[in-house]
């Protein structure tokens, strides 16, 4: 059975993402409330009630975490464990390596409690339009009940077990990892050319060339404006996800590469924190 309009939600991790969705979900009749590992400001927290701690948050009906990374749902996920209860679901909607939630689910399962991955794509324009595309894992029954939040903050599709989510979301990152840095290359090119690359974007719109990142993350690299929707070490990490899936699977995949290479790089000069488009620096300094 879902769960209806008006139930209980802790969004723990009000980051670039965590901050729009728990506004979408209060506005959309939702009682949310947010807890965060560290302190933030008055401002941005505006219009979401805090919780002091795990205790507190244990209390709602789902527990939706959008946390940075594996590591760190481990972290909260120890901390939180003890205060749950049978009938309650964890909602993971950040981007983790897939294996550690299938060993989440089957641990929860065992003491009645659900668990799903639902990581979301879109960045915070598409938490703030409630337009994110969101892939699920986890047991039917469990996705049902949680599915009436996730169409309130987007378009989910249920992808099969725990942990077909978190994959999806690796596969998705891989693409998006990999059209940035075409994209890149192509307004550095353009440039060297003497093309004016706006006029290149409105050219190439409704073509097959044309993407969401060619026009968003292709403008961020045309003005140099870094200011991070997703950053470089975020990125460089869900690749080093993909790069593990891939030699799982057996495969080689070359472009993936020389991607992780570039992302490694602006990391270690310290770029680390500017939105993955920044990748450009790397081809135009």
């Amino acid at each position: 059975m879902a769960y209806a309009l008006g139930m209980q939600v802790s969004v723990l991790g009000l980051g670039l993402m965590g901050r729009p969705m728990a506004r979408v979900l209060r506005a959309k009749g939702w009682r949310v409330k947010g807890w965060n590992r560290s302190t933030l400001s008055p401002e941005l927290l505006e219009g979401i009630p805090c919780l002091a701690s795990l205790e507190e948050a244990a209390q709602a009906e789902v527990l939706l975490l959008m946390l940075s990374d594996s590591a760190a749902v481990d972290a909260v996920l120890e901390r939180l464990e003890p205060y749950l209860r049978a009938g309650q679901v964890v909602l993971d909607m950040g981007t983790s390596d897939p294996a550690h939630s299938r060993r989440h689910a089957q641990r929860l399962k065992a003491r009645g409690i659900g668990w799903v991955d639902a990581p979301v794509s879109g960045g915070p324009e598409g938490a703030q339009s409630a337009t994110l595309a969101i892939m699920a894992g986890g047991e039917p029954a469990d996705y049902e009940r949680v599915r009436p939040i996730l169409e309130a903050l987007g378009r989910p599709v249920h992808l099969g077990g725990p942990g077909a989510g978190h994959t999806a979301k690796v596969i998705n990152q891989l693409i998006v990892g990999l059209t940035i840095e075409a994209v890149a290359e192509a307004i550095a090119l353009a440039e060297r050319q003497g093309l004016d690359p706006r006029k290149l974007q409105l050219a190439l719109q409704g073509g097959f060339a044309d993407s969401k990142i060619l026009q968003i993350h292709g403008t961020r690299m045309i003005e140099r404006r870094f200011v991070p929707g997703a950053r470089v070490r975020t990125q460089l990490k869900d690749l080093r996800l993909a790069q593990a899936l891939a030699e799982q699977a057996g495969l080689e995949l070359p472009h993936l590469q020389s991607a992780l290479r570039f992302y490694a790089e602006l990391e270690a000069a310290q770029k680390g924190d500017l939105d993955h488009s920044a990748l450009f620096l790397r081809l135009v300094p």
